[in-house]
Order: structure tokens, then sequence, then C-alpha cells
């Protein structure tokens, strides 16, 4: 007897995926039944809907807010695609993603959460990260590159400036969310005019 996978928002799947693994750690993934397929092929990042019969669909994602609904994403790709200071990709009830990326001598400006814990990890570029409990005693110093991992604790000030002459792409993860969802600033005047308007950073 086939078995009946039971998922949330009231969909009904049978065998709920199926991978196949390719060289380069590339991996295709369907979800039968389902509303949205994701799969990653060398160089690019794919969508389809399975609900379409044709044979079209998106070879470069389209960047935007995919939460809170099942989502895979080739994210290395997806960060080196985006070119705003920020992007949300995905938000949830309890976590969110977003995609970053700083200009030659940009920073992401001086701030400190109180509610909430922050991963951010570097894809493409270098840079250096401060971070301390006061915003006048930065003591902890690291320089970052590409394949780096931050972690920063909730309550703690921090910064992040790119010292390349590159774009410094990383990601960034927030638990629970930190910006509306569906945030997209495309320059840092325009993220630090919504973040005042909010009230975040602080």
């Amino acid at each position: 007897m086939r078995a009946i996978y039971y998922y949330p928002y009231g969909v009904q799947y049978q065998n709920p995926y199926y991978v196949n693994a390719h060289a380069h750690a590339h991996a295709q993934m369907y979800n039968y039944g389902g509303q949205y397929g994701y799969w990653n092929t060398p160089g690019h990042v794919g969508q389809r809907d399975f609900n379409d019969y044709d044979d079209d669909y998106d070879e470069i994602i389209s960047l935007r807010d995919y939460g809170p609904r099942p989502f895979v994403v080739d994210i290395n790709e997806a960060t080196k695609q985006n070119n705003t200071f920020r992007t949300a990709l995905w938000t949830g009830s309890h976590l969110q993603l977003t995609l970053m990326s700083l200009r030659a001598g940009e920073d992401i400006g001086l701030e400190m959460h109180s509610n909430l814990d922050q991963f951010l990890r570097v894809e493409e570029g270098n840079g250096v990260v401060r971070m301390g409990s006061t915003q006048n005693n930065l003591d902890f110093v690291r320089y970052i590159e590409d394949d780096s991992a931050i972690l920063i604790p909730a309550g703690t000030w921090h910064n992040i400036t790119n010292t390349g002459n590159t774009p410094l792409k990383l990601y960034s993860i927030y638990a629970p969310p930190e910006h509306p969802r569906g945030t997209v600033h495309t320059t840092k005047n325009d993220a630090m005019e919504a973040e005042a308007e909010y009230g975040h950073g602080h």
C-alpha cells in the first residue's frame, strides 16, 4: 500500500519527494501533488509550478518573499544574484531569510536587536565584523570572506563593513523575523528610512 503523508495547509501528498543526487552536489526535488517544485542545476536556480502542463520555467529565481510556504533554493546562487541592500526571500512566523549586498566600502550600520539572534553567511567578497556589549565598545573584531558564518546573540551591538573592491554578498537569518514580509531595500538609505519608520535596529 502506498503511504499517504499529510503536511500543513491542508495539502495531501503521496510520495512526498524524490531526490536525484547529481555530481557537483546539485539535486532535483519534485513535490508530487503539491503546489510548487524547485530544483537546482549548475549555474542557475529554477522554479516550476507543477499545476502547469507546459515545459516553461524561470531559469533565474525571482527574488521575492516565498514564505511561509515550503521552499528550497540554491542559497549560494540566490545570494550572488541579489544586488539590493536587503531583500527578504522567506518570512515565516519564527524565522526570516534575507539577502544582502554591500557596495565597496559600505557597511550595514551599527545596530542591535534586543529580542532576536542573527546568523549571517558570506557567499562572496571580503569584510570585517565588529561586535560588542555596547555601541562604544565593539571589542570583538573578525575578518570575513567567502564561507564565513557570523553568529550575533540578541542584545549585541554589531556592524559589518565591506573592505573589498567588489560587492560583499551575504545572507542573514533572523529568529524571530526582523523585517516586514516582502521587504525590499534597494539601497542602504532605503533601509535606514524604513527602519526609522518601524523602529528597528534597537
